[in-house]
C-alpha cells in the first residue's frame, strides 16, 4: 500500500481508489402532477439565463453524490441552498437512497409558503405512483 505525507495530510491511495469506485452516481428524477404540470420546470423557466446556469451547475454536482449546503427541513423533505442572489432554494426528497426527487425551488422570501408547497407536491406526486 503507497501512502505519502504532505505536509500534515496523509494520502492513502489505496482509499482514495476504494472510495472513488464506490462512489454511487445519483440520478435526478422530477416530479410530475397529474395535471401535466411540472413545478420545478416552471421554476426554473422563471429564472433569468445566469441564475439558471448556476441551478445547473449545483444539480450537475448532486449526480456526483456532492450536495453541498443542504438541510434537512422534515423526515422527507430536504433543500439544497444555493449561496447567491436572493438565497435560493431546492427542495427534494430521496427516494430508495439513490434518486433525487426535485419537488420545487424557491428562494428565502417565501421559503415557508414554499415548503408547504412542496409537501403538496410530494403528496400529489406519491399517490400517482
Amino acid at each position: 500500500m503507497f501512502i505519502k505525507k504532505i505536509n500534515k495530510l496523509i494520502i492513502d491511495k489505496m482509499s482514495a481508489m476504494e472510495y472513488i469506485i464506490n462512489m454511487e452516481q445519483r440520478i435526478i428524477k422530477i416530479a410530475q402532477l397529474a395535471n401535466d404540470k411540472i413545478p420545478f420546470i416552471e421554476w426554473m423557466d422563471s429564472l433569468d439565463k445566469t441564475t439558471k446556469a448556476r441551478v445547473q451547475s449545483r444539480l450537475t454536482r448532486l449526480l456526483e453524490n456532492n450536495f453541498g449546503d443542504h438541510k434537512k427541513i422534515d423526515n422527507e423533505i430536504s433543500e439544497l441552498r444555493l449561496k447567491f442572489g436572493s438565497g435560493y432554494r431546492i427542495y427534494y426528497t430521496e427516494v430508495d437512497n439513490i434518486i433525487v426527487l426535485l419537488i420545487n425551488g424557491g428562494n428565502k422570501s417565501t421559503q415557508s409558503k414554499d415548503i408547504e408547497k412542496a409537501k403538496s407536491i410530494l403528496l400529489e406526486w406519491r399517490n400517482l405512483q
